[in-house]
């Protein structure tokens, strides 16, 4: 068989296992940042070969904001598929949002960092490098989400610069980090490094290392109250399917060890 031929296949034996393509329907998929790129690539490939269309709803896994998955999903929204962070679709399962039985793993993200295009790259290759970059940054910024949390609850404290980022640093709401930085609003941005590699006006730096990182898993299911979930399952044997993982890796993220 052709190889380029392989991943529609998949697609099309997905469809035919879980559903009746004589019939279109369209999916609500709501998405959280770190997955996005990779879905943006193959949810269009699915929706070819399957029939049904996608309507795609962009949210953060967690926090404050109205636009955040758990949220939306409180206020009576309805979708078939989410796609978040673990730890975070776990928590719907547990509130009965979610059906435990549809989970399914997608793939894993590190934090990275950028500066706006143009300027200096800074080291950050070992602990030492990046507590001094952090140190001699007029500002900082990092996401709401999870990669976020972790740098602002934990990463500051690990380096020993928790008193000196507090007063130059920011928790960003709703929009890319890395387009903040774009605008010169902040020196240093900090986030998973699928979500920095699309914006443009700014230079990837590298992730950070290793034994400070904090690697998200990123995982999917459907909601309890989907409107279809035989279609919505087909979809995510595709994404979690082997043929994906080139595409998931392209992105920036890393696939998850089977």
């Amino acid at each position: 068989m052709n190889p380029l031929l392989k991943p529609l296949c998949v697609i099309a034996l997905a469809s035919c296992a879980y559903g009746n393509l004589a019939y279109a329907e369209e999916l609500t998929v709501m998405t959280s940042g770190g997955f996005t790129a990779a879905y943006q690539h193959l949810g269009p490939q699915y929706a070819e070969h399957s029939g049904n269309t996608l309507k795609t709803v962009l949210g953060p896994s967690m926090g404050k904001a109205a636009e955040a998955i758990p949220n939306r999903l409180s206020r009576g929204e309805h979708a078939d598929v989410v796609i978040m962070v673990g730890y975070a679709l776990d928590d719907l399962i547990k509130q009965g949002k979610v059906d435990a039985a549809s989970r399914v793993e997608l793939a894993d993200s590190r934090i990275g960092m950028v500066v706006k295009a143009g300027a200096d790259k800074p080291a950050i290759t070992t602990d030492a490098e990046l507590k001094d970059t952090l140190l001699a940054a007029s500002s900082v910024a990092y996401s709401d989400s999870a990669s976020g949390v972790y740098i602002e609850k934990e990463l500051f404290k690990k380096l020993g610069v928790q008193p000196q980022m507090a007063p130059k640093s920011k928790m960003i709401e709703r929009i890319p980090v890395a387009s903040v930085v774009a605008k010169g609003d902040y020196q240093l941005g900090f986030q998973q490094v699928a979500e920095l590699l699309p914006i443009p006006g700014v230079t990837f730096v590298g992730k950070i290392p290793e034994d400070v990182q904090s690697v998200t898993r990123y995982a999917a299911g459907i909601p309890k109250n989907a409107d279809h979930p035989v279609e919505a399952k087909a979809l995510l044997k595709y994404l979690s399917s082997p043929d994906a993982q080139a595409s998931i890796r392209e992105t920036g993220l890393d696939s998850v060890p089977r």
